[in-house]
């Protein structure tokens, strides 16, 4: 067995292991940007409520309720914001994940093609070297081929 054929098993697992962060990466993507999403909806729900009726609540205790139920969605906001943070950090951690795992692979994949190309040239040397041999041998029989 050559050496680029005993890289090959290896080479394999490298890059199954690539494709794996990259479905990792795409997952957290996604959910990155459901997460985007709920923020973004929670955002324009706080300021569509801010504009319907801000001026026409009269009632103190309407005026309260109001207020608080405005604290209750900033704090809303504030969470989905920290998830959404959260969710871009894992986000960078696969992407990471994925480019170390593609450097392996690609390093693996150098190194075998290096291997193969050095396989070719030791074989070509050889396949010489027997020319050569033959050659030589002709030459020194007279140009008679000689006896296997």
């Amino acid at each position: 067995m050559t050496r680029s054929e005993r890289l090959q098993p290896l080479l394999k697992v490298k890059q199954q292991h690539q494709d794996e962060a990259a479905r990792q990466l795409a997952a957290q993507e996604q959910a990155l940007a459901d997460q985007q999403a709920r923020l973004e909806a929670l955002r324009q729900y706080a300021d569509e409520y801010a504009l319907t009726g801000s001026g026409s609540v009269t009632n103190p205790a309407l005026l309260a309720n109001r207020l608080a139920f405005r604290a209750r969605l900033d704090q809303a906001i504030a969470q989905q914001a920290r998830v959404v943070d959260a969710s871009r950090e894992r986000s960078d951690i696969e992407r990471t994940r994925l480019l170390l795992a593609s450097r392996e692979t690609h390093v693996l994949e150098k190194l075998s093609a290096s291997y193969r190309a050095d396989e070719v040239r030791a074989d070509e040397q050889r396949t010489q070297r027997e020319l050569d041999d033959l050659g030589g041998r002709r030459r020194a029989n007279g140009g008679e081929d000689p006896a296997p």
